[in-house]
């Protein structure tokens, strides 16, 4: 006789945080795009998690959207679409006002010099 579980009512896990999803549909909405393919992004993709891997054990979460991540900036850098430093002022901005904002309220970097033209 087998036995199965029965079905769940749960709706799918979702992302664990906004950024998650977030990096995710940037990186879809670049392909869709055109800026690389997807065969691109998965070769560069597994280079990242077995780069990662050398470092530490990954457990599937958070380190795997920092492994998307660090694939998208590679892309953006080598494809030419993002000066990298360019890419560096923005993550600095990004940072900074992630640590000035209070909790709960929206994150906006500032671009009173016009970096983002």
């Amino acid at each position: 006789m087998t036995f199965r579980a029965a079905p769940s009512h749960e709706p799918p896990a979702g992302f664990d945080a906004p950024w998650h999803g977030q990096v995710f549909a940037l990186a879809v909405a670049m392909n869709e795009a055109g800026h690389f393919t997807w065969s691109e992004w998965t070769h560069l993709f597994g280079e990242t998690l077995n780069t990662t891997r050398g470092h530490h054990a990954l457990d599937g979460s958070e380190d795997y959207y920092i492994a998307w991540i660090t694939t998208l900036e590679r892309l953006m850098i080598e494809k030419q679409i993002v000066p990298p430093q360019m890419l560096n002022e923005m993550k600095t901005r990004w940072t900074e006002a992630f640590l000035r904002t209070p909790h709960g309220k929206p994150v906006t970097p500032d671009m009173s010099d016009g970096l983002e033209t």
